[in-house]
């Protein structure tokens, strides 16, 4: 493949027409790119907007030759591609990330292993592949346990916690005995996450620690700057930029980590993607993860990760809608609110509807004080008009 880099007019690909998918759309846009969009869904987010959308399987063979004669560079919006289509891409196409890169992050087992192997932190865990080897990890963990999908979980979907064997044994059951993971389950004290991107020739540029809260497994909420002690954010961010040199990634990566009560610093998972905790990247920050995921797909130098306000991130999901459409005043009416819907047709409890960022407009703008205000508007939401 050419080492030139790939200047706007040039067609890229989006393997995906989610919110991320349309994310990067519209700041490929921005840009002055065209983008083909695959994906099935007829009513994609992302190909609705894409000058091109084409709705097939990820592994229909007309549809990859489709994409590979419209597209210079191809990327992805989700870890659950196929791996086998970035691999029939990678043929003909620069492909960013790498099928090598995606196929670790997409299974939780090769995951934690390529974690461990590499002497990075994390949980106890235990690949489980049937009854035994439940019996087996309880018996050495003998403490609460998470016990989660190996593939194609998300969102707090995939998992259960269970504190003896028959609670790992019928959860196990109830997963219809695909391969898992079974993790000890640790004392929060905060969850964490990078996002960064990393050239094809190694250079990482890293935005700041965000700080999650997660409610029903789904995250709620970043608030940056982090309020963790600067040499716990610095940790995380040495050990991310480590993992992705590791991998030798190409694109935007999140690396997710649990700080325990403890004191320790502990990798939870990674995405090969852009990030929900990097959200509050399209307000706050001189370039957003999707402008990165561009530049790294294109060969282009990377935009900063400066924050240049104090931020809260505030997802959106179809609960809200219960009352039918909210009352989007409660957020426009506010001059330092960016609201972000993502175009769904259809509003479900759980699914990530939208987002809005809470800017802080001076330095007397605190952490606290942005939390608060994206709680009230967030009650406010759902009443009905």
């Amino acid at each position: 493949m050419s080492d030139k880099a790939i200047l706007p007019g040039a067609t890229l690909g989006m393997l995906g027409g989610g919110q991320l998918g349309r994310m990067f759309v519209m700041a490929a846009h921005s840009l002055g790119y065209r983008v083909a969009v695959l994906d099935p869904d007829s009513d994609s987010p992302a190909g609705r907007i894409a000058e091109h959308h084409i709705k097939s399987s990820y592994d229909d063979k007309q549809a990859l030759q489709q994409m590979s004669e419209l597209c210079e560079a191809i990327t992805t919006e989700f870890e659950n591609v196929p791996t086998e289509t970035l691999q029939v891409l990678e043929q003909t196409n620069i492909v960013r990330p790498s099928a090598k890169s995606v196929k670790i992050a997409q299974n939780r087992i090769q995951e934690k292993k390529f974690l461990a192997e590499n002497n990075f932190p994390t949980a106890k865990f235990y690949p489980i592949q049937n009854e035994n080897d439940i019996r087996q990890a309880m018996s050495e963990l003998n403490s609460s346990s998470i016990l989660k999908v190996a593939t194609f979980g998300y969102d707090g979907k995939g998992q259960a916690i269970v504190n003896n064997v028959d609670e790992a044994l019928q959860a196990f059951n109830q997963m219809d005995q695909v391969a898992c993971v079974l993790e000890q389950k640790v004392e929060l004290a905060s969850e964490v996450s990078v996002v960064l991107c990393r050239s094809h020739h190694g250079q990482i540029s890293a935005y700041p620690v965000g700080e999650n809260v997660h409610v029903n497994g789904i995250l709620e909420t970043t608030l940056v700057p982090s309020t963790l002690d600067q040499s716990i954010q610095e940790q995380a961010l040495s050990e991310a930029k480590r993992f992705a040199e590791q991998l030798d990634y190409c694109g935007v990566l999140a690396v997710e980590f649990f700080y325990t009560k403890q004191g320790k610093l502990l990798i939870n998972e990674v995405a090969p993607r852009p990030h929900n905790s990097g959200h509050y990247t399209l307000d706050a920050c001189i370039c957003s993860q999707f402008e990165q995921q561009v530049r790294m797909l294109c060969g282009l130098p990377a935009g900063s990760t400066e924050i240049i306000s104090p931020v809260v991130m505030f997802n959106l999901l179809g609960d809200i809608w219960q009352n039918g459409e909210p009352d989007w005043w409660t957020l426009l009416a506010h001059e330092n609110v960016k609201l972000h819907l993502y175009g769904k047709s259809e509003a479900r409890n759980g699914r990530k509807m939208g987002h809005f960022n809470c800017l802080g407009l001076g330095i007397s703008d605190s952490g606290n004080d942005l939390l608060k205000q994206a709680h009230d508007l967030a009650e406010d939401l759902p009443q009905t008009k």
